[in-house]
């Protein structure tokens, strides 16, 4: 940063407030206008002569106009020399300006400059020139200014460092933030949220807590702090847990904690809690934030409530693109594929352009409900009309939609063309057709792409372990389940949980250690000989294993799903509709077993699995029997 070398400036700054004073009169009406107007060393060089001429005194001279008019030029000198009453004052004003501005690097050039000739700093020079650098990300001029905090005897000074922590956090220096950190002689509690944030950033979550923990005083970022960072984390219960603790502390949550807290419930399926914060954000004064309704959005999709997710959407004064990608997308989840294409239509229609969000729910749309042309259609037009460049997620989609359908040719010749290198989703999606359509040579290339992408994923092999069993091929199977052995794979459990009267309860397969097992299997014969009457008989054909059919049918009456369904009837009033989480794909006996039952029943069962929802009434399911 050579000062000799910059060219002079000139400066555009608005005209100051003024009232005359007696040491201006003797201006002329030029040089009086002047006086308060100049921004170049060339017109203060004016004023100073006149002033000279007429025997004016040059503290006359405004010093922040001065500064700005000589600071980054070869003048600088001339008014360090010649404007004695020019401090760091009129300084500070500069560099806060620079700092603010479009070029904060001029901050750091005219620090240069001062510390050249000899000008002390304070404490506010130093705070202007750390927001420079923090704008900038420097970490080396950062660590300059650290020296400078602690030899000019700034090291109490709280604010600026907490500025110095919060520019090594931004610049990713964790080692030297965290032992800055932990020899501050005091904190406060931003440097305590300062410390947090970059921990959760880099997703050291159980580190972050214990920080929290510690914490002698706690604000609400602090709270929301842990509540996001653990929801980012996929640790939705534990944000959960953190957002009841902040309630019983008695502190108030503000926006930013009710977009994280309903993200996490989105997660876990927690409606009760959803509408709860729902009611809480409408009597805040909430219910204007686009951001919050977004998310409001979001979480009644996931929680199954599409009709929910419907009127927040209507209810609406400002909707953005994302507002009309939740709403579509999770009309795609729901099987609403006609309903989403309407949607969009509507979107276009007012001008709202789309993004490539939009086109990923869209082509879910298409995938799940078989419509190939219309998922043709939108995945050409989304570059062809719209200049968007399709991403992993768009070719994902895509291969399932033809996979879906029965097309594997087809799907495995749009891999094989793809100008981006497929991941495991993309193979992942061919493999699942397969399964549905019997492919056991082409599950045998996907699984092959797979266990170089996705090594440790145990959902791919039991696939591919089920196409065999399938087929009857019991020795691949016991060939694929000893390769998982062998490469330390473990089969995922299959889970399904309900929330009855706030409470979350969960189910694993083959779960004989619940509480109300004992009511569970009752309630369920009694529902079996019904659903018998209806025709039902065991798809045995599910069950994988080489064992006997009663032990198949027992086996089946274990899923998850059942156990959480039949649970939920117990426990909840009737007529009341019955919402399940399961971790893994319904499985085709399931699907049948839940149609019947929501029919003698007369529920509404909603069941969210890995893929997407199915939404059990009257008998028949959202999804049409294509999933």
């Amino acid at each position: 940063m050579k000062v000799e070398m910059l060219s002079t400036l000139t400066l555009h700054l608005p005209p100051l407030n003024y009232t005359q004073s007696p040491t201006s009169q003797n201006l002329t009406p030029h040089h009086h206008h002047l006086l308060h107007t100049f921004t170049s060393p060339f017109e203060l060089k004016q004023l100073h002569a006149h002033l000279i001429k007429t025997n004016t005194p040059l503290s006359t001279l405004p010093p922040t106009r001065i500064a700005f008019a000589c600071s980054l030029t070869p003048t600088f000198s001339y008014a360090q020399k010649l404007f004695q009453h020019l401090d760091i004052t009129a300084w500070n004003s500069c560099l806060k300006a620079f700092a603010e501005g479009d070029e904060p690097i001029d901050a750091m050039l005219l620090f240069h400059q001062l510390h050249c000739f000899n000008v002390i700093p304070d404490s506010f020079t130093l705070s202007f020139v750390l927001k420079a650098c923090t704008r900038l990300l420097d970490f080396h001029t950062g660590r300059v200014l650290h020296g400078y905090v602690e030899k000019l005897g700034f090291r109490s000074n709280l604010f600026l460092m907490n500025m110095i922590l919060n520019l090594y956090a931004l610049c990713g220096e964790i080692r030297d933030a965290r032992l800055m950190f932990d020899k501050m002689p005091q904190r406060d509690v931003v440097t305590w949220n300062i410390m947090m944030t970059v921990l959760v950033k880099r997703g050291d979550i159980e580190e972050a807590y214990d920080l929290f923990s510690g914490m002698p005083d706690r604000s609400v970022r602090s709270w929301t702090l842990m509540i996001s960072g653990f929801g980012q984390c996929g640790k939705p219960k534990e944000a959960v847990r953190v957002f009841l603790e902040m309630e019983e502390a008695g502190v108030r949550a503000n926006e930013v904690t009710v977009v994280a807290v309903l993200a996490a419930c989105a997660d876990l399926g927690d409606l009760d809690l959803g509408r709860r914060v729902h009611e809480y954000s409408s009597q805040s004064g909430f219910g204007r934030n686009v951001w919050i309704c977004n998310t409001l959005i979001e979480m009644y999709v996931k929680c199954g409530c599409l009709e929910d997710a419907c009127r927040v959407f209507d209810g609406m004064e400002e909707r953005t693109v994302v507002s009309w990608s939740a709403m579509i997308s999770g009309l795609a989840m729901h099987g609403q594929a006609e309903e989403a294409l309407r949607l969009f239509s509507n979107m276009i229609q007012i001008g709202m352009e789309p993004n490539y969000v939009t086109f990923v729910g869209l082509l879910h749309a298409c995938s799940h409900m078989g419509f190939v042309d219309k998922g043709r259609e939108f995945f050409a037009r989304m570059t062809a009309d719209y200049g968007i460049v399709p991403k992993i997620e768009h070719y994902g989609c895509m291969v399932d939609l033809l996979s879906r359908a029965g097309l594997l040719q087809e799907a495995h010749e749009f891999i094989m063309n793809m100008p981006i290198k497929p991941n495991g989703v993309v193979w992942g999606a061919l493999l699942g057709g397969c399964k549905v359509h019997r492919n056991i040579e082409l599950a045998e290339e996907a699984t092959k792409h797979l266990s170089e992408l996705d090594p440790l994923n145990d959902g791919y092999y039991i696939v591919l372990s089920n196409i065999y069993a399938e087929a009857q091929r019991w020795e691949d199977v016991s060939r694929v389940r000893k390769l998982m052995r062998d490469r330390g794979v473990k089969k995922t459990p299959g889970w399904s949980s309900i929330t009855v009267d706030g409470v979350l309860h969960e189910f694993i397969a083959g779960d004989e250690a619940h509480p109300q097992a004992e009511e569970i299997d009752q309630m369920w014969e009694k529902l079996l000989e019904r659903m018998r009457m209806k025709g039902y008989v065991p798809n045995t054909s599910v069950v994988l294993l080489d064992m006997e059919e009663d032990q198949k049918e027992k086996s089946l009456n274990r899923h998850s799903e059942k156990l959480a369904l039949v649970f939920g009837l117990i426990k909840t009033k009737p007529g009341t509709p019955i919402r399940i989480m399961k971790n893994l794909r319904v499985c085709e006996d399931c699907h049948a077993a839940l149609k019947l039952v929501s029919e003698i029943a007369d529920r509404e069962i909603v069941v969210r699995d890995r893929n997407r929802f199915h939404c059990f009434k009257n008998g028949s399911c959202s999804c049409r029997d294509y999933w």
